[in-house]
């Protein structure tokens, strides 16, 4: 049944409505629905039971799990380039980082401090799908047990992991299809060392700050070709 979203819901509340559904006997008792939660509930009895003796035996997530976020170390450095968006995306405001940069670096970015408050962390993944350089993904870790609230803050001496411990994940990440838009997750590995000095060898602006300004204070002058209708 095609459900019309155009069309606004009826209040189910409002008795004076000519269009208001009556309900039968059997649904103002409500008897039906408590059997059929109480059949279901037998029949989850009889259904065969999977117990794992922790912590000998240790359950092995699927690459669709999302355990506790980590940090993609790439070689000796970490992908990060510590732009935020990550830490404006989550919903609890358990990130927290320090942008810092390197003359040498080709990134030139990197977090000088890179937190996450396992504690506030709710696991939805928003800072693994906002991340443009996929720095940060969701891990098979489950098990995390802290003692005190500090030990819950942790930083990139506990969050960096090697790429090669991640290569499950990275790779659900490329075959990851959003089912609302249809599109696939496409990330360029190469396009994490690039630099705005620098961006690629066909194209390098070479302009000062005074260049851009000018340039921007010519495009806010100029006419517009056309008008908008009022």
């Amino acid at each position: 049944m095609q459900v019309n979203l155009d069309q606004p819901v009826v209040n189910a509340l409002n008795p004076n409505f000519k269009k208001e559904r009556k309900f039968s006997f059997l649904e103002r008792i409500y008897l039906p629905e408590i059997f059929k939660g109480l059949i279901y509930t037998f029949k989850q009895m009889f259904t065969p039971k999977f117990t794992y003796n922790y912590p000998e035996e240790r359950w092995s997530p699927p690459d669709i799990f999302r355990g506790r976020p980590v940090l993609v170390k790439d070689g000796d450095r970490e992908r990060c380039v510590a732009c935020g968006l990550c830490a404006r995306a989550c919903p609890p405001l358990a990130i927290s980082m320090q942008a810092s940069e390197v003359s040498d670096d080709p990134k030139e970015r990197y977090p000088e401090f890179f937190e996450i408050n396992m504690l506030r962390c709710i696991y939805c993944g928003f800072c693994e799908e906002v991340c443009p350089e996929e720095a940060i993904v969701m891990s098979k870790d489950y098990d995390l047990v802290f003692q005190s609230r500090e030990e819950a803050i942790y930083g990139k001496d506990k969050l960096l992991v090697p790429k090669e411990d991640l290569k499950d994940r990275l790779n659900y990440l490329r075959n990851y299809k959003n089912s609302q838009f249809g599109n696939t997750w496409d990330f360029q590995e190469e396009n994490n060392i690039h630099s705005v000095r620098d961006r690629d060898r066909e194209w390098n602006t070479g302009l000062s700050l005074v260049d851009l300004l000018e340039q921007q204070s010519q495009a806010d002058s100029s006419q517009a070709k056309r008008f908008w209708k009022t």
